[in-house]
């Protein structure tokens, strides 16, 4: 390297001209911003530790909007630039528009993230007495490393209707005083048939019972008087039955609150990163947009992609196009003529490289913490099978807007090709006729219980979505 007094030859004056440079984030950012940054991460904690599941997510979003002026969407209301309006599908999927000032016929811009997160749902019939000890049934949530949930305190969060159609609502395991829950496993000393299984099969899907408890009913005279004596708890509690978990959405999630990891605290570890991380920075930067927008903006937070997105919260459900059309309507507009003019960054997180396993990513293809927001031309598995594939013009634009809003990006892809890879909710929002294109968080151990992500990658790519929005 050379001097800082010596002359550059035409070899490096060139080389920094021509040749792509990337730079950690935080030899970049202004001490002022680093300062922004840790501020903005604590909201961001806050935010996750409270939305483990995606009605929380939802009702923590609207109850926020509406501290920012936001009030429910009403069709066919004449609506003016300022505007600030939400839609909520079933209580598990969001959208927020806050109206620009140029005719929707010009097109809206479009961030579009996910509040589901892998997870252990409770069956309809889950509850059991085996050897006089009580547990839940569970089924798995989206995409999982099955061994990695044993032993792990487990919290419940969700809703029971019961028989009279009245809702209860579950939050145990997270506040300090609650019990938590686990799935239990075996000891070195006795596993060792267990450890011949395949990776895959090393805790199977029967076998991840939730332990709840181990006191028995103080009557001789009864049956399964443990899981008696749990149905009278939860009676006293919450006023069910048995069969009122015919009726639930139960779920076991990792309890505990988000931690700062490393002795310089660089770094968030937490249970739901995957896609609570760019939920967050996609609804605070239109949160955080002061003066009204040239086009609408629009925040989808949706349910259902950690299982392909269907069904009636998932966005290949009409939903969202439901709520463009009547929101068009409102200006006299066709829909389709809204999204075949509009833009839209699906937020999703991608994988961050690991140097502790480096063989599944193409390195100088691969998405690196502290680098910046991920932008993600194509994603899907193999031949770019299940993806939108941006179209360079697009990608030009987005560059362009990234590097005029001096957010730090890089470029990655979801691993090695033919080797794995995965989708988001981009195709979905692309099959509308919408130019779409993936942004995120690079996460470590995602879909773990405890992913990993850097706070100034989570501040670049709030900035990210702010310039996009604005």
């Amino acid at each position: 390297m050379a001097k800082k007094n010596e002359k550059k030859s035409e070899a490096q004056l060139l080389r920094e001209k021509l040749f792509s440079s990337k730079k950690h984030a935080g030899l970049r950012m202004s001490e002022e911003e680093l300062k922004n940054c840790s501020v903005y991460c604590e909201a961001y904690k806050d935010f996750l530790g409270q939305a483990k599941i995606e009605r929380q997510a939802a009702r923590f979003t609207v109850a926020e909007a509406e501290r920012n002026g936001y009030v429910p969407f009403v069709k066919g209301k004449k609506y003016k630039p300022g505007d600030k309006v939400y839609y909520v599908n079933r209580d598990k999927a969001v959208i927020f528009a806050l109206i620009g000032k140029k005719d929707v016929h010009e097109g809206i811009r479009i961030a579009a993230a996910h509040i589901d997160s892998p997870r252990l749902d409770l069956k309809q019939n889950p509850l059991f007495e085996q050897d006089e000890t009580a547990y839940f049934k569970t089924h798995y949530y989206g995409g999982i490393k099955k061994y990695q949930w044993p032993t792990v305190p487990l919290a419940l969060h969700g809703v029971i209707v019961k028989s009279d159609g009245t809702t209860v609502e579950v939050t145990i395991g997270d506040d300090e005083g609650d019990p938590v829950f686990v799935v239990t496993d075996l000891l070195p000393h006795l596993a060792q048939d267990q450890m011949k299984r395949a990776s895959s099969e090393i805790i199977r899907g029967e076998e991840r019972n939730i332990l709840i408890g181990s006191m028995p009913f103080r009557d001789d005279d009864a049956s399964e008087k443990v899981k008696l004596s749990i149905m009278q708890l939860l009676n006293e509690k919450y006023g069910i039955t048995e069969d009122d978990f015919i009726s639930a959405e139960l779920d076991a999630v990792p309890a505990g609150k988000p931690r700062d990891i490393g002795f310089d605290r660089s770094l968030i570890g937490g249970y739901g990163h995957d896609d609570k991380v760019c939920a967050y920075t996609a609804f605070s930067a239109l949160m955080d947009v002061k003066d009204v927008p040239d086009r609408t903006a629009l925040v989808i937070l949706t349910d259902k992609e950690e299982t392909g997105s269907d069904g009636v919260t998932g966005l290949k459900s009409a939903y969202f196009r439901y709520f463009v059309n009547d929101l068009a309507a409102c200006f006299k507009m066709d829909g389709y003529t809204v999204l075949s003019m509009s833009e839209c960054l699906s937020a999703d997180v991608n994988a961050a490289f690991d140097p502790t396993f480096p063989d599944v990513l193409e390195k100088r293809n691969a998405a690196f913490i502290n680098y910046g927001v991920c932008i993600t031309k194509f994603t899907g598995s193999r031949g770019k099978a299940g993806t939108s594939d941006a179209s360079a013009e697009f990608v030009g634009k987005i560059r362009r807007l990234m590097d005029d809003a001096g957010v730090i990006w890089q470029t990655g892809e979801l691993g090695k090709v033919d080797l794995g890879g995965g989708g988001t909710v981009a195709a979905y929002i692309a099959n509308l006729d919408v130019d779409t294109i993936d942004v995120g968080v690079p996460v470590l151990c995602m879909h773990a219980p405890f992913e990993i992500v850097a706070k100034t990658d989570v501040y670049q790519t709030y900035k990210a979505f702010g310039a996009f929005l604005k």
